[in-house]
């Protein structure tokens, strides 16, 4: 049996915050998010996050594929928690730390917060959102997150800012290198 998951403390925010993550990914060509999917980050770390952001490896992401996992690091994970005494906070945050997760974002649901890592040199660090509140991914240009809707439960809120983060020439300048990046895959070997 699975570990039990809370409705209010994890389910229902992990919902919202995949949601606004997957209207990104619609309007962005290259990337692609994930909900639950094991990580192989290393030969001690197989981790499964609530929910990522990749740029595809043939468009000039940092992870690969191999027998349908994904093998390194994807440019973004976030995680939905319960507080900051959690796992979480600690323990995944050292090892997306290590294996070069890009930008790590924790929901502290009952504290009513959000936390918002950016790699540098090495070591997280915070990452101070943009007016209003709102975080603008590093990364993923474009990816504006309004943690103050979500946070209020407001989705159709979450959703229109991150509507204009993809209306944005940010947005359009980072689709425009994914294409100049990509790579045809290789076609695939035929089955006997």
């Amino acid at each position: 049996m699975p570990s039990p998951v809370s409705n209010e403390g994890h389910s229902s925010p992990h919902f919202d915050l995949t949601t606004v993550l997957g209207v990104y990914r619609s309007q962005t060509p290259g990337v692609q998010g994930g909900d639950n999917g094991t990580l192989l980050l290393d030969l001690d770390n197989e981790l499964q996050p609530d929910t990522f952001l990749r740029i595809l490896p043939h468009y000039g992401g940092q992870s690969a594929d191999r027998d349908d996992y994904i093998v390194g690091a994807p440019e973004l994970v976030a995680e939905i928690t319960a507080s900051t005494a959690s796992y979480d906070v600690h323990d995944k945050l050292r090892a997306y730390r290590r294996n070069g997760v890009c930008e790590y974002v924790v929901w502290r649901v009952w504290d009513g917060e959000f936390d918002w890592f950016v790699l540098r040199q090495g070591t997280y660090v915070p990452l101070e959102p943009a007016s209003g509140g709102v975080y603008h991914s590093e990364i993923f240009p474009g990816l504006w997150l309004d943690t103050a809707a979500l946070l209020a439960g407001d989705l159709a809120r979450a959703i229109a800012v991150v509507q204009q983060g993809l209306a944005s020439s940010e947005h359009a300048d980072f689709v425009a290198r994914l294409q100049q990046a990509h790579r045809p895959l290789p076609p695939e070997a035929p089955q006997p």
